[in-house]
């Protein structure tokens, strides 16, 4: 079985990703700033699924760090044929009341890990004729919410423009873009979702089956629940200047 490295297999999307991966008999490489919490979850899906688990710490908005992820995507003599890409937090404040480096950390973690390991694993699937790539974004890239709404556009928009070249390989890349998940994410950007209508939220285990479902398949985009389904296109098509104004109150997803 192959192997499949995961950023942000802690909690949350990641955490059922490794779940579900693990699962299929995929082994597992775990990417996570927590060397003690990889090392957790590595044992638990090890004991569990009768995997190899292997730890790679790293904090995607340092670069050298990043540059060893990709060094181990990269390495020829131990492939790596599903990448995910999956590690992100936001902010619950304003713009103008983060830091620049705040705000540098959001795009380094959401916009340049994700670009430079894609740009790392692709070599070695496509000469292997295979991989699996899932980058996930969000519901909110349609929206504006701020550069949170930004950076996950710009991951939609990255996996559209890989997938017109990769049309001809067995190598599919996905990104998969929910709305609002029952995970730790908005509690640790202290975001207030207390009004959020239940009919709105999706279950982790849910939005990881359809995303597994939509690379295998070859599927472009992957939009998980039917609600949001039927909301993407209509997100699409209305003027920018109605988004904003829908926006205003905000969405941020996972």
């Amino acid at each position: 079985m192959s192997t499949a490295l995961i950023t942000g297999p802690t909690a949350g999307l990641g955490r059922e990703f490794a779940n579900q991966l693990a699962a299929r008999g995929h082994d597992l490489i775990l990417v996570s700033r927590r060397r003690e919490k990889l090392q957790e979850v590595a044992d638990e899906l090890s004991a569990k699924h009768r995997i190899a688990c292997e730890v790679l710490p790293a904090d995607l908005s340092n670069r050298a760090d990043t540059r060893a992820v990709e060094g181990r995507l990269a390495d020829k003599d131990r492939p790596v044929d599903w990448l995910i890409n999956n590690a992100g937090f936001g902010y619950a404040e304003p713009f103008m009341n983060t830091t620049v480096d705040q705000e540098q950390a959001l795009l380094d973690v959401l916009v340049t890990a994700p670009m430079r390991l894609t740009h790392a694993a692709l070599p070695g699937m496509l000469e292997r004729g295979f991989g699996r790539i899932i980058v996930v974004s969000s519901f909110a890239s349609w929206l504006s919410t701020g550069t949170y709404s930004a950076a996950k556009s710009w991951a939609t928009v990255f996996v559209e423009g890989v997938s017109t070249e990769l049309k001809d390989d067995n190598v599919n890349i996905t990104a998969v873009c929910p709305g609002f998940i029952r995970t730790e994410f908005h509690e640790r950007a202290d975001m207030d979702v207390a009004d959020v209508p239940k009919q709105l939220w999706l279950q982790p285990g849910d939005v990881v089956a359809s995303g597994l479902r939509a690379v295998d398949h070859g599927n472009v985009i992957c939009v998980p629940g039917k609600q949001y389904s039927a909301l993407a296109p209509i997100a699409r098509m209305l003027p920018r200047s109605l988004i904003r104004r829908v926006s205003a109150g905000g969405m941020s997803s996972e």
